[in-house]
């Protein structure tokens, strides 16, 4: 049986996620920060015997470390590590006004995270002769563009870009691929709704109509970890629906 390590995976977009990695047969492990209610609930409907549920802070090297040995241990083993967690200051400001401890977090949330769980993970997918990797960013982040009051996040995602695209190329030889995800708009409840519900919620500022989903992602995700995507690695993939993303918070 395959297994999936999913980070902040127990609600928004990585529950759709983990809940698509569940129906599909796989063991998964998922974290969560604070929100033990959900993470509870998701406990509660998919049991213990394949859904692993722990407490983990991504920006601390210790709690990425203790992630991937209890998964580990839960599976015997990682095939697909799906970064999601991922720090994000919803107050608009300009980097100047960027407390260091915000700043801190962004990068150590965003960027440093990611390569803590390489560290640990890439090792045991080496052993296997496979690994699936996905990492998120956001729309534009392949381009390295300026996003206005976004700064220390933005510069987390572009800095991943060209992590990812290294790890791609320094992995293949071992069956491992790594790809990047950059949702479109996709807010509140549409975080984990469906395409069918999203179908019969137009959306005027997305160019095909309606707002993207988690199920959008979810799918974009799944496909990428398929075994026979091994061709498609060390690739931004872009799922927004033609939204200017960066752009419209102007």
């Amino acid at each position: 049986m395959r297994h999936a390590m999913i980070t902040a995976g127990t609600k928004g977009l990585g529950l759709k996620v983990t809940e698509s990695f569940l129906k599909s047969g796989y063991q998964v492990t998922v974290t969560y920060l604070n929100d033990r209610e959900r993470a509870q609930t998701l406990q509660d409907k998919w049991g213990t015997e394949r859904l692993q549920i722990i407490r983990t802070d991504v920006t601390k090297r210790d709690d990425c470390k203790e992630l991937v040995t209890r998964a580990q241990a839960f599976a015997g083993r990682i095939d697909v590590c799906i970064h999601n967690a991922g720090p994000y200051v919803f107050e608009k400001k300009k980097l100047v006004d960027y407390e260091e401890a915000e700043w801190n977090a962004m990068i150590d949330g965003n960027l440093t995270s990611s390569f803590h769980l390489m560290k640990e993970v890439v090792p045991i997918m080496r052993k296997q002769q496979f690994g699936r990797i996905v990492f998120y960013g956001f729309q534009g982040a392949n381009n390295a563009p300026g996003w206005i009051y976004r700064s220390a996040y933005a510069a987390a995602k572009v800095g991943l870009v060209s992590l990812m695209k290294t790890i791609s190329i320094e992995e293949a030889e071992y069956g491992i691929t790594a790809n990047m995800v950059c949702p479109g708009n996709i807010m509140g409840e549409m975080k984990e709704a469906t395409i069918e519900e999203a179908r019969h919620h137009k959306d005027q500022n997305t160019p095909i109509g309606r707002s993207g989903t988690g199920e959008d992602i979810a799918r974009t995700v799944m496909f990428l970890c398929e075994d026979n995507a091994d061709m498609v690695t060390g690739t931004v993939v872009e799922v927004t629906g033609g939204v200017d993303v960066i752009h419209r918070y102007r």
